[in-house]
């Protein structure tokens, strides 16, 4: 039952080393998304201390890939030293991962008050005739979510841009997708999207950060699991002199 249940941990250990591979990937995939995504709001969010989560779970996702080569190299040789090392690195980038978790949540519930603090501003420079990267925000955000003002189209009204044109119209992002004869004129009000950005972007913002939260949980837990398999495998090996090395040429060092 022993002998079972040790080499059911070997096993598991290799496979694991393996996900370890795999993982590194959609680690480095989930940072890179939040990294792209966050480019497209970075108008609305003044705060880059958010990017922080998705600095760490990149760099997680680099180790990751040196992790599941010393792993694979330990649980095939069986070394003493190979494994605690490997369980020593599994357990710091852990505790990092925790760290992801616990910033994306802090980072989570700062999002309302961030981009609360800041759409105002860049509505308000909004400029048409001659768009910059913000007023290029704006129209990407508003075709993207599909929304239109801060709380809803009627916020233009105060904006600067909309009494220098004084033509009673809001931008043409602001028009339905599915409307080609829109002039965005507030004279049709049902040509325009009615529901506010600054909800949609929150939304959007908070669902970034729990991308990074949700991916740091699955891998921790996956982790602990390697560390558990691993440290099986040690204690093992130092107390059962009837221990078999899973491969010929395994190291007893």
């Amino acid at each position: 039952m022993g002998q079972c249940g040790i080499t059911s941990s070997k096993t598991v250990l290799v496979f694991l080393n393996l996900i370890f591979w795999a993982a590194a990937g959609i680690l480095c995939y989930v940072g890179a998304y939040v990294f792209i995504t966050y480019d497209d709001y970075d108008h609305f969010f003044e705060d880059v201390y958010t990017l922080i989560p998705a600095v760490i779970i990149i760099a997680v996702g680099t180790l990751l890939f040196i992790i599941g080569l010393i792993g694979c190299c330990a649980t095939i040789r069986e070394s003493r030293c190979g494994l605690a090392t490997f369980v020593i690195i599994l357990l710091l980038v852990f505790i990092t991962e925790v760290v992801v978790v616990v910033l994306g949540y802090i980072y989570r519930a700062k999002v309302e008050d961030e981009v609360d603090h800041s759409i105002r501003k860049v509505y308000n420079g909004y400029n048409g005739t001659n768009p910059d990267a913000a007023s290029r925000a704006i129209d990407y955000v508003q075709r993207q979510l599909r929304c239109c003002g801060i709380h809803n189209y009627s916020d233009w009204e105060n904006t600067v841009w909309f009494k220098q044109t004084k033509n009673n119209s809001v931008p043409l992002s602001c028009c339905k997708a599915a409307l080609s004869n829109c002039t965005g004129s507030l004279a049709r009000p049902m040509d325009l999207y009615s529901e506010g950005c600054e909800a949609l972007v929150v939304k959007k913002l908070q669902e970034i950060m729990m991308y990074v939260i949700w991916a740091a949980l699955a891998f921790a837990a996956i982790q602990l699991l390697g560390m558990l398999c691993a440290c099986i495998v040690l204690c093992r090996r130092s107390r059962d002199p009837a221990y078999e090395l899973l491969i010929t040429g395994g190291t007893y060092a």
